[in-house]
């Protein structure tokens, strides 16, 4: 009885390290998956703030032209 209960016991830790390993190779996949969005996503938001500021410089370029044009056309 004491001898099965033992190999059981065995067995039993033996998956639970298996377990353990898996999870562990999937925490480390998971960890770099993680690194590897946030970089892409602070790619993305610096895109995105450059391409505001482009934006933002083209609006004051036409606000500019459309004020000239207005003023010539008055005159």
């Amino acid at each position: 009885m004491l001898e099965t209960t033992l190999a059981q016991l065995e067995s039993l830790v033996a998956e639970l390290l298996q377990q353990n390993q898996t999870l562990a190779a999937n925490c480390a996949q998971l960890e770099q998956q993680l690194r590897q969005a946030r970089d892409e996503n602070d790619s993305l938001q610096m895109a995105a703030l450059e391409q505001e500021e482009q934006q933002s410089a083209t609006l004051a370029r036409l606000q500019a032209l459309v004020q000239r044009a207005g003023v010539s056309s008055a005159a």
